[in-house]
């Protein structure tokens, strides 16, 4: 069977960056292997629920103020179209 995997970016505040760094280090592991491991764990875990994934959503500190802040971008014409990545 095979499989296919989508590649995404995420970007860590300093303190969760320095956290995976420090649990990377204690476990022998490459940073990116243990977040996908704890990505695809806390996925398997997460509630589908629409109420609970905004509820999740709502609790991002500054994720409201970023969306908007995207959202403004894109008016001003600041993004890169997806064919030109």
């Amino acid at each position: 069977m095979e499989t296919s995997a989508k590649r995404i970016n995420v970007t860590l505040d300093e303190a969760h960056a320095d956290k995976l760094a420090r649990l990377a280090e204690r476990t022998h592991i490459q940073e990116g292997t243990l977040a996908r491991s704890l990505l695809s764990t806390a996925l398997d875990d997460a509630d589908p629920d629409a109420a609970r994934i905004t509820e999740i959503l709502d609790a991002i500190p500054g994720a409201w103020e970023r969306a908007q802040e995207s959202i403004e971008q894109a008016r001003r014409g600041e993004t890169v179209p997806l064919s030109e990545l």
